[in-house]
């Protein structure tokens, strides 16, 4: 395998892990335990903060709905930046609700996305030869 080749299966291969990951957290929120029963879960104590129920709500919707689409996207390689983007700040949403209720000790979740989100984000668009966005579009997107 060439050096073109392995960036090529490097990237595709971060890029479909956290794709899979996202979309299969996704997926429960909204078809395993619907995103009520998410809110009852883990947005309900947020109602003892300042943020007002209406963005809690949101939030919850946000959450579940970005993680499948955008991880979706991610695995077909499909608006490659607009996933990144708005699972990057899905992130930031996730990682400040978690501290504002408590100090965020265990980052193991966190983590590892962040991680693979960042070098996607990094790595030159043309290595990212096996994705739709380079069928549709005609270009490596950068």
């Amino acid at each position: 395998m060439n050096d073109k080749t392995s960036r090529a299966a490097a990237l595709l291969f971060a890029r479909s892990l956290l794709g899979i990951i996202f979309l299969m957290q996704g997926y429960g929120k909204i078809f395993t335990y619907t995103v009520l029963k998410v809110y009852g879960m883990f947005f309900k104590d947020f109602e003892k903060t300042f943020l007002p129920k209406w963005l809690i709500w949101g939030t919850a919707y946000y959450t579940s709905y970005v993680e499948l689409i955008c991880g979706f996207l991610l695995i077909i390689g499909l608006f490659r930046k607009y996933a990144l983007t708005l699972l990057g700040v899905d992130l930031l949403v996730v990682s400040f609700g978690h501290g504002l209720l408590e100090p965020i000790w265990d980052l193991q979740h966190v983590i590892p996305r962040a991680v693979l989100l960042i070098f996607i984000l990094a790595a030159p668009g043309e290595w990212d030869r096996w994705s739709l966005d380079g069928v549709v579009f005609g270009e490596r997107v950068a």
